[in-house]
């Protein structure tokens, strides 16, 4: 192969059949999402680097490629999620639009480097944002919206799973823990280090134990979670998790959900309960979502969305549909073209005469041919 083939790590050409059902697939994305009412945003690949660092962008700092503009001679930022500009766009351009905004965007995102499960990348992303309340409700139009989503374009045993980035703060604050302390904790919770939880004395080592045997099936999760004596601050968290929980069980009883209280990592903006989907058998989350702030600090307006990993999704589809090739010799009538095309043919027509048509179908891979008036599937073997 020549040297020009080769690809910087994580990055790849993504070619015909797969390129195509990708294709299909984020118009499929973008049909449901505008069903529920999310009108469709594009933002550009690259903006300011201090646009993408705002509100949700800040946490992203260390994973965005930088390049220097030579208009301006401002730094600038290649995009490596959507979340903050789908912000940008709400508390700027449509900052006087009547609220809650729903939104919707798909588009490519860049990454300096990518994770033991996700080692791409660049790969295309698909989402909504309910921005402008923090009701309750939004969690729920969220993740019904993601799972229907996901039934839509095929994805079978989907779950997901529930988290409370704020937590395990919120409970090392109420025991007055330090600083560094209430670091090793989170940490601990979020690596599932039972080494580390069991060196822990005191009542932050009983209730770090108990969180880590909590991550599971949700209603065992929050048996557990209820046991505890927690700070108020933290009951309130876990309160209106188990108000959630209620609610999802009463609309969409035949969901699959787990709970993770002492996860944190993809959840740094994050100020409210965040959640990821998952389907069985596929490697890496198929998307993650949740509550933030659109413009990062307190007096901003809240924000519940979620995004989905094109590249984790297509690994839990089925495969595509045969696309079925028809070789139309050269001299192939219009009229014949247009009636094949109009019974979902696509084709591939010859350019100039030959004897042996059978097989030139068979060298440009069509399964079938126009010939004699109709359509022949050509027999291999």
């Amino acid at each position: 192969m020549d040297d020009t083939a080769l690809l910087p790590e994580g990055l790849h050409d993504t070619l015909a059949v797969d390129a195509e059902y990708q294709a299909e697939i984020v118009e499929k994305l973008r049909h449901c999402f505008a069903s529920y009412g999310y009108e469709r945003v594009a933002p550009p690949l690259m903006e300011f680097e201090e646009s993408l660092l705002c509100g949700p962008g800040k946490e992203q700092t260390r994973n965005m490629f930088r390049v220097m503009d030579p208009v301006t001679q401002r730094m600038m930022a290649v995009r490596n999620d959507m979340t903050g500009q789908v912000a940008r766009i709400a508390r700027t351009r449509l900052k006087n639009t009547p609220r809650p905004l729903r939104l919707s965007y798909s588009g490519d995102v860049l990454r300096v480097r990518g994770t033991q499960l996700r080692p791409e990348r660049e790969f295309k992303q698909a989402g909504i944002e309910l921005i402008g309340t923090d009701s309750s409700e939004a969690y729920v139009e969220i993740i019904l919206i993601a799972c229907d989503v996901l039934a839509t374009v095929g994805v079978k045993d989907a779950s997901i799973d529930l988290t409370m980035p704020l937590l395990v703060p919120a409970i090392c604050r109420g025991l007055g823990l330090d600083e560094d302390r209430s670091k090793m904790v989170r940490h601990a919770l979020n690596a599932k280090d039972i080494g580390k939880l069991d060196s822990l004395d005191g009542k932050i080592g009983d209730i770090s134990r108990k969180l880590l045997l909590a991550a599971g099936a949700a209603d065992k999760a929050m048996a557990i979670i209820n046991d505890l004596t927690l700070p108020a601050e933290a009951r309130k968290i876990c309160d209106e998790l188990a108000k959630l929980l209620m609610r999802l069980k009463d609309v969409a009883p035949e969901l699959r959900i787990t709970v993770d209280p002492g996860e944190y990592s993809g959840f740094e903006f994050q100020t409210g309960i965040g959640f990821c989907l998952f389907a069985r058998g596929v490697r890496g989350e198929l998307g993650r979502g949740g509550r933030y702030l659109v413009g990062g600090d307190a007096d901003n307006e809240p924000a519940t969305g979620f995004s989905l990993y094109l590249d984790s999704l297509m690994r839990a589809l089925p495969e595509m549909a045969e696309i079925k090739y028809i070789y139309c010799p050269f001299g192939t009538s219009m009229a014949a073209l247009e009636k094949l095309r109009k019974k979902g043919f696509r084709t591939i027509c010859g350019l100039e005469a030959i004897q042996q048509k059978s097989r030139e179908a068979e060298r440009l891979n069509c399964r079938y041919i126009w010939q004699d008036g109709k359509i022949t599937e050509i027999l291999k073997g």
